[in-house]
């Protein structure tokens, strides 16, 4: 794993990449509200794509100033737009790297970071090959939905009542590929047992067959 320090306008985000021996594509992760990459969940994950043979880009939507206020204000967590532009400058950056620069890319997002990723899915339609949401909110993507060409899975709790609706009427807005997994028994952070295995295997199977095929076809 490498700690490394991505370029996003006026603000530097820090980053854990991670490149598997022959990686066959890249994922970037958009955490949700109040999280980081070091997110326990999302290293949870992102170890499993990695046995997988897919590359992990984590790193923080932003900047430890920008953490501490929205702590107390929370006026970043819900700011799609500012998060789905840093996902965009993480992209552009991991396609500037000689390490990474031939990987196809997908996003793993997470609760507002769902709606993050599906924002810059839709504007970046050349470059993001697949998209996962874990407990997400893609319904605060809006008027991005419809203009989202990645195949995209929803991942969701099936006691999650609040967010399985959000997540179906996202689903309806959408016109790409999209599938939505209830996992039985879950909450909101899948912290029950068994229930992030099989986000896990979830995502890994869905990134592996719609990116990770392109690389061991070029």
């Amino acid at each position: 794993m490498s700690v490394i320090q991505i370029p996003a306008g006026r603000a530097v985000l820090s980053g854990n990449l991670t490149i598997p021996e022959n990686a066959a594509a890249l994922v970037l992760f958009a955490h949700g509200s109040g999280s980081s990459r070091h997110s326990p969940r999302n290293q949870f994950v992102a170890r499993t794509l990695n046995r997988a043979g897919l590359g992990t880009l984590l790193f923080d939507l932003l900047t430890p100033e920008e953490e501490a206020l929205d702590i107390y204000t929370r006026e970043h967590r819900f700011n799609i737009d500012l998060l789905a532009e840093r996902l965009v400058h993480s992209t552009k950056w991991a396609q500037q790297q000689e390490e990474t620069r031939d990987l196809p890319i997908g996003y793993f997002g997470s609760s507002t970071g769902g709606a993050a990723a599906l924002v810059a899915a839709a504007e970046l339609p050349q470059n993001v090959g697949a998209v996962v949401s874990r407990g997400g909110r893609p319904d605060l993507a809006g008027d991005a939905l419809p203009k989202v060409q990645a195949p995209t899975l929803l991942i969701v709790g099936s006691n999650d009542d609040i967010v399985i609706e959000l997540n179906e009427m996202a689903r309806d807005q959408m016109r790409c590929e999209v599938k939505l997994e209830i996992i039985p028994g879950a909450t909101h952070l899948f912290e029950e047992p068994g229930a992030l295995e099989q986000v896990s295997k979830l995502a890994s199977d869905w990134f592996v067959n719609h990116i990770g095929a392109d690389s061991a076809e070029r």
